[in-house]
């Protein structure tokens, strides 16, 4: 059966989620250091305790010499040898002590050391733990945001320990909250009093590379290969991806079955815009691929600048370059190109502008290359004379009589014109009906005007219909009159 001693000891080190030596040492240690406080002429102390019984044992350390000038911390050879018979000068050699009752100050600096001790082994491990994942990514939840304005430090809980997100760190996009679970990348972890800082980044580029290694399992098996990751945190990202393995499609292992995958990605980077782009060998085609989603029409590369020039189309310019050069900036950051882009009607103006004003002289491809050669010179060239050109057979056809034309129809209302002497137009008769009426009736009688006039003054007294609106003898008989000049004027048109 354990003793007290020995459970208290496992209990402690599985709070502290610490290896049982590095408690027992930390013991130990304690233990030492409570003995020289009520001991302090024994000299150097050391503690073993046994982890199977419990039962801990006092050591005096001292050093072998051939003289003693220290009796507290050396021990004479001969002496030495009674102990250790090999003991040989230099050797340290522990005599046992016996084990007393520490007292209250003893009890509690051992109090103090083992939990400085444990502290200690706490941080080392945690470092230890961290050190080991730089360059990769982990979960966090923010723990609080200090500072105001632009610089605000972000801390991250991440269970043993918390990591600090610094400003430069952040994307400016985002906004970070208490409670809020991120997942960050690991850029340094070093040593400090408090225990080890962890420095986070959500900014990295190497942040988008692991994501996609959790999300797109042919990237972790090295199936598809990240060439190379070109990121402006919080807009937008370009990632080159090739395949390793015939038969791959990279950008489509990375989307994923409808944009699954990608998605994923831009949900944990807050909706930032990410391209996935095909890598090739030929710097020409991988500078095109880089401008994607604008077409290229041609690439040039010179290697002695480092530069491409590229043309593409007049309409597509504007989206080669990008929002604010984003695009082109982006593309030469993935490709390491210099890139010079142009519109496809200026580069043909600069050729045309670069080509040398020659004589446009077309050689006639059956004549030998010494006579080709005059003509391009000009020497022998002789005056070009048209064959005459044959005049045509006459032809004997009877002509066919021409059609006498037809006589001009009268004028419409041509009566009716020559005796009124008011229709003179065609457009005349595209007139309502009670105007027509008025227009006859001023054309065949002296009463027009004053009809007319009437008919004016009492036009609210008919609808549009020509009804009269209101009763009355006069309402009747203005009514009667108008469809007496209708009836007439109907009557003209009829016979003419």
């Amino acid at each position: 059966m354990k003793s007290d001693f020995l459970l208290a000891i496992a209990q402690l080190a599985a709070e502290k989620n610490l290896p049982k030596e590095v408690v027992f040492e930390a013991v130990e240690t304690a233990l030492a250091s409570a003995y020289r406080k009520d001991h302090a002429n024994d000299g150097p102390v050391i503690v073993k305790i046994d982890q199977n019984t419990g039962v801990v044992r006092f050591f005096a350390q001292k050093t072998v010499v051939n003289q003693v000038t220290d009796p507290k911390a050396e021990l004479g050879l001969a002496e030495a040898r009674k102990i250790s018979p090999g003991a040989k000068v230099g050797d340290v050699i522990n005599i046992e002590l016996a084990a007393q009752p520490a007292g209250r100050i003893a009890a509690q600096t051992a109090k103090q050391v083992v939990l400085q001790k444990l502290r200690e082994a706490e941080r080392e491990v945690v470092y230890e733990e961290y050190v080991g994942r730089e360059g990769d990514i982990i979960s966090g939840t923010v723990q609080r945001v200090e500072g105001a304005g632009g610089r605000r430090n972000v801390y991250i809980d991440l269970g043993k320990t918390e990591a600090l997100l610094p400003p430069e760190e952040q994307v400016r996009t985002e906004h970070y909250q208490p409670g809020q679970r991120l997942k960050v990348y690991v850029l340094d972890v070093q040593r400090a009093t408090k225990g080890p800082q962890v420095i986070v980044s959500r900014s990295h580029k190497n942040l988008l590379k692991r994501l996609f290694e959790l999300e797109v399992p042919e990237i972790f098996r090295g199936i598809v290969e990240i060439k190379s990751i070109a990121r402006e945190a919080g807009f937008r990202s370009k990632v080159a991806v090739a395949a390793n393995q015939e038969g791959v499609d990279p950008v489509g292992a990375c989307v994923g079955l409808r944009g699954i995958r990608i998605q994923n990605v831009v949900n944990e980077l807050g909706g930032e815009r990410v391209d996935v782009i095909q890598w090739d060998r030929d710097p020409a085609r991988f500078v095109a691929n880089a401008l994607s989603p604008a077409q290229v029409v041609s690439v040039e590369i010179d290697e002695a600048t480092n530069t491409a020039s590229i043309v593409v189309p007049d309409r597509q310019l504007s989206l080669a370059i990008g929002k604010e050069g984003q695009n082109a900036r982006l593309a030469a950051k993935l490709t390491g190109w210099r890139i010079d882009i142009r519109s496809q009607s200026v580069a043909e103006q600069e050729r045309l502008a670069r080509q040398p004003a020659e004589a446009a002289v077309v050689a006639e491809p059956d004549l030998a290359p010494e006579e080709q050669e005059l003509v391009r010179s000009g020497v022998g060239l002789q005056p070009f004379e048209a064959p005459p050109t044959p005049e045509p057979e006459p032809v004997a056809a009877e002509a066919e009589p021409l059609p006498e034309p037809e006589p001009e129809p009268e004028p419409l209302l041509a009566g009716a014109a020559s005796a009124t002497g008011g229709l003179r137009f065609a457009e005349d008769l595209n007139v309502p009906p009670l105007a027509a009426a008025g227009t006859a009736e001023a054309t065949a009688g002296g009463r027009s005007s004053k009809k007319n006039k009437h008919r004016r003054e009492g036009r609210d007294e008919f609808d549009e219909f020509g009804s009269p609106r209101k009763k009355g003898k006069r309402a009747r008989e203005r009514y009667e009159d108008i469809e007496e000049e209708y009836e007439e004027y109907e009557y003209l048109t009829k016979r003419h």
